[in-house]
């Protein structure tokens, strides 16, 4: 079989057969003075922005996979939403060089707790911004408008300021 045979058959099938599955969190925290924040980090091989995220693992469900993946790759601990966000999809390119389609499920993540030492610290920079920000550095559509989209639920609302004591 010719290597162009080869080519066009491996196409093929990676046209028929569904995306593969990820699952991320969109880590975030809201701070009294520079309100919602999300957290961003660099992939280790483009060093483009993205969020946590990872392959299924047996026997976890997908926002516990969101969990670990926020503590292997940011370093960062809390709770992930079991109902998803939303979802986007990227092409990921494999070890072999052959690119597939992949469908990310976001689940919101409150962090709690920010780590100095994780799994890969050093092979990634991370950023905390505001999502308006945090839009712009991503490269995916669809990432950035569920980033948008996050900046605005009701439920990562800043509470009313409190007046500081003796004012």
């Amino acid at each position: 079989m010719s290597l162009l045979s080869r080519i066009a058959r491996n196409l093929m099938l990676m046209m028929r057969r569904p995306p593969r599955q990820q699952y991320a969190a969109l880590c975030y925290r809201v701070d009294p003075i520079l309100g919602l924040q999300v957290l961003l980090l660099t992939s280790r091989e483009t060093r483009r922005w993205v969020i946590p995220k990872g392959w299924p693992m047996k026997g976890k469900k997908a926002h516990v996979v969101a969990e670990i993946e926020s503590w292997e790759e940011a370093g960062v601990k809390g709770k992930a939403e079991k109902q998803p966000f939303g979802y986007y999809a990227y092409l990921k390119k494999l070890k072999t060089g052959l690119k597939v389609p992949v469908r990310v499920q976001v689940h919101p993540l409150q962090v709690e707790n920010v780590l100095d030492e994780f799994p890969e610290m050093g092979t990634r920079d991370r950023v905390w911004t505001d999502c308006r920000d945090a839009a712009s550095r991503v490269q995916e559509p669809e990432l950035r408008n569920l980033i948008l989209a996050f900046a605005n639920r009701p439920a990562n609302r800043v509470p009313a300021k409190v007046k500081a004591v003796g004012r």
